[in-house]
């Protein structure tokens, strides 16, 4: 038997889950599947599936009815098309949030939602290492100890959503403990808009760094290159390389001394020199 479709994230794996359901059954195929939609193409909703094409609105509704989902969870299909769609952070924010909350209404929870506060914020992750770093430090005492800016209220809440979702750990004396030293997104695709957001929250930070911080405790360094899409992609594997390293440098530490964050980022100065001259200036 098939799961509640609130209990999936990507609206491709559940049409596929259907129609394999559907297959097992019977003698069911993707063109009567696109023919009960009412879709002119019998191969649409496999490459849908196959991620060579994509619902659309109305096409999403029609598939939602095809696969006989109704009320709250015709609503919650047509989200997950909505939130792929989505053309800003904000937008498919505001999807997730929707399909968040009729899952909740329902009991039913999102796999990836706590990730996905974790990320919206810095303060979580801030207050994650020094809970730890600081063994019964109360509230206040940890709000202090942090350069940017958060209340005690702000480490309380934190703390509990931290506690709530797993992220630590807190014993008979009242220390907190990681249940894991790193952290990582995975395949978590809901999970991307609120990085997106840390990222913002910490690159505005860094600048702050680089104002006010002294040379001996921050280091900045860069470097403007010409590359191609080939060394692009080693210079991505290489600084996935470098981060997966120094994690392991500071996940041996037996005592954190302070808290720090290290940003890295790869960007285009130029528009792709390979392409029509005429393109150039084009892009949005």
């Amino acid at each position: 038997m098939m799961k509640s479709v609130i209990e999936y994230k990507d609206y491709r794996e559940y049409v596929l889950d259907y129609y394999r359901e559907r297959k097992r059954t019977s003698a069911f195929t993707w063109r009567e599947f696109a023919k009960i939609a009412g879709f002119a193409s019998g191969s649409y909703l496999k490459l849908v599936c196959d991620g060579k094409t994509r619902l659309r609105e109305e096409g999403a509704k029609k598939t939602a009815l095809a696969m006989g989902l109704l009320g709250f969870e015709f609503d919650y299909f047509v989200l997950m098309v909505r939130y792929e769609s989505a053309k800003t952070d904000r937008e498919k924010k505001k999807c997730f949030e929707e399909m968040e909350a009729l899952s909740s209404a329902h009991h039913v929870k999102i796999l990836g939602s706590e990730m996905y506060t974790f990320y919206e914020t810095w303060k979580h992750s801030v207050v994650r290492e020094l809970a730890v770093a600081m063994p019964g430090a109360k509230p206040h005492e940890i709000a202090k100890a942090c350069r940017l800016p958060i209340s005690a209220a702000d480490v309380s809440n934190s703390l509990r959503f931290l506690l709530n979702a797993g992220f630590l750990t807190v014993d008979a004396k009242g220390h907190y403990q990681q249940t894991n030293r790193s952290l990582t997104t995975g395949r978590l695709k809901v999970v991307s808009v609120a990085v997106h957001s840390l990222l913002r929250q910490m690159g505005e930070f860094a600048l702050e760094a680089l104002d006010k911080l002294p040379i001996s405790e921050r280091h900045f360094s860069g470097v403007t290159m010409g590359m191609t899409a080939e060394s692009y992609e080693k210079v991505i594997e290489e600084l996935t390389e470098c981060r997966k390293r120094i994690v392991s440098i500071v996940s041996a530490d037996k005592k954190v001394e302070k808290v720090c964050r290290l940003n890295m980022q790869l960007f285009p100065l130029s528009e792709n020199l390979n392409c029509d001259p005429t393109d150039l200036g084009k892009g949005a």
